[in-house]
């Protein structure tokens, strides 16, 4: 989920960017290929403080590519407004 745009489906492309020193991490979506990007629902994210900020982008990445939830045989969206904090 964006707040821009809403759902983003299909083939999509993420990039994480460190927004300051305190770890605080950026988070946008797009089509693949395409030039314009979206933020993500929930972003920024802070870190944990049972994990490094190193290891953020991985976390980000593999929460957003795990399927949500099927109801009614639609997938729920995902945004990052309940990104586990560890």
């Amino acid at each position: 989920m964006t707040d821009a745009v809403g759902a983003v489906t299909g083939n999509l492309e993420i990039a994480t960017h460190l927004l300051d020193a305190c770890g605080l991490l950026d988070v946008r979506v797009r089509y693949a290929g395409a030039e314009e990007w979206y933020t993500v629902a929930g972003t920024p994210v802070a870190p944990g403080d049972s994990y490094p900020t190193a290891d953020l982008h991985k976390r980000v990445v593999e929460y957003l590519s795990t399927p949500a939830l099927v109801v009614g045989g639609n997938e729920e969206p995902t945004s990052l407004r309940r990104f586990p904090p560890a």
